[in-house]
């Protein structure tokens, strides 16, 4: 919008300076053709008491006019009945002739009267293409760009800001954590605000009528699994262990979306804590448990957040790199006020046609149905959602050289 302003601001400066530029200068004062016929028939100047001065001089050629200058037949003859002399006696040369020949004289000319020495000349000198007047103009009119520049700005900052705040909160609301839209600036701008209000709330609203509906069908499941191991009982000791298991793997299942969807909608209080001792807590209790996790620590990194989720957070991604990579390797570091933590497996890495939908829920990286192997499929929804939460980002990379995957999780500090 500023560039606009200010291009169509210069635009319409140009056109006006070059209809100025090829028009008589401010205050140009024509000259009579009588004054031109005094100087010519007297051979002296007149004074210069109104209006531009006459140059006298003597020319041996016939050739004094210049190229960008016209003739006029009528007003040489005027000027020739003037003085008097013979009427093939005078030659002009005009800027801007004339079909009126008693008219003043505008703009430049070069007028000759042949006489016993040669041609007597009279002349009036273009100005200079970039004269004092025009100089004059061109300073005001950059004067005025400026001018016009900085309320093109200051309009453009009052348009642009309360949008840029609008986009702000769109990318800082998260499912569960509401962010308030702002509501000022011009009037389409709150219609905007109140639009996205409305939207985020229905959006949430949506949400929480799917997690709700999710989290009773789970908890309902749960009646007839247990009708089912009771009749379970009655069968054959083989049959019997084969869908003890499956029950068990069912309830397995139940439990953890159970557990994804309280996640998924409530959190716990965010407070200010040191993300590298967490890390390191963490990865002292796996492994006195007798996991291979090995942390290598970085600087330190401060931010506000959920010890709990952030715990979670960790705990699946290491549990993910064992699962996949027999070992878990953690380090980080700090960049551009965000902390990036990284956690390397040994395993095959990633297939980077299929890491943004590894992210969803129920999604596995391990094709087989086992959960044996392949898990239940929500511990890197789970990561997702709980990096969100804190405003971060988590991305799946594999290790330079190919000899694991890695995943990328990025959060902002506290200031």
């Amino acid at each position: 919008m500023m560039l606009f302003a200010i291009t169509s601001a210069a635009v319409v400066m140009l056109v006006q300076f070059a209809v100025v530029f090829h028009g008589p200068p401010p205050g140009f004062v024509p000259i009579p053709i009588a004054r031109v016929a005094d100087a010519l028939r007297t051979g002296r100047a007149p004074t210069r008491a109104h209006g531009p001065a006459i140059n006298l001089y003597f020319s041996t050629t016939d050739r004094f006019g210049r190229s960008e200058e016209r003739t006029s037949d009528a007003r040489d003859r005027a000027i020739a009945a003037l003085i008097p002399a013979p009427a093939d006696s005078v030659r002009g040369y005009y800027e801007w002739p004339t079909n009126d020949p008693d008219q003043d004289i505008h703009g430049s000319f070069t007028i000759g009267r042949r006489t016993d020495k040669g041609w007597l000349i009279a002349s009036v000198s273009r100005a200079p293409a970039i004269g004092r007047w025009r100089l004059w103009i061109l300073q005001w009119m950059l004067v005025t760009l400026v001018i016009l520049s900085l309320l093109a700005w200051a309009a453009a900052r009052r348009i642009s800001r309360p949008i840029r705040r609008l986009a702000e909160a769109a990318k800082r609301a998260r499912l569960g954590a509401p962010e308030a839209i702002p509501l000022d600036g011009p009037r389409e701008i709150r219609e905007l605000g109140r639009a996205m209000e409305a939207m985020q709330s229905r959006i949430l609203q949506q949400a929480e009528n799917r997690t709700v509906m999710l989290a009773a069908m789970a908890h309902d499941l749960g009646t007839p699994l247990s009708r089912l191991a009771f009749w379970v009982e009655q069968l054959p000791e083989a049959a019997r262990e084969r869908a003890v298991a499956d029950i068990g793997e069912m309830r397995a299942m139940l439990s953890v979306t159970l557990r994804f969807t309280r996640d998924d909608r409530a959190h716990g209080n965010m407070v200010r804590l040191d993300l590298g001792s967490l890390i390191d807590s963490l990865a002292d209790d796996l492994s006195a448990a007798g996991k291979p996790v090995t942390v290598e620590a970085g600087p330190r990194m401060v931010l506000i957040g959920d010890a709990q989720a952030l715990r979670r957070l960790f705990g699946n991604l290491v549990e993910n790199a064992m699962r996949y990579g027999h070992a878990a390797e953690i380090w980080w570091s700090v960049k551009d006020g965000c902390g990036e933590i990284r956690v390397d497996d040994r395993g095959p890495g990633f297939d980077p046609a299929r890491a943004e939908n590894l992210f969803a829920p129920f999604v596995r990286g391990e094709s087989s149905r086992n959960r044996a192997t392949g898990g239940t499929g929500l511990g890197l929804a789970i990561v997702r959602s709980i990096v969100e939460l804190h405003g971060g980002e988590v991305t799946l990379e594999n290790r330079p050289g190919g000899t694991g995957g890695r995943v990328l999780v990025r959060l902002p500090l506290a200031t």
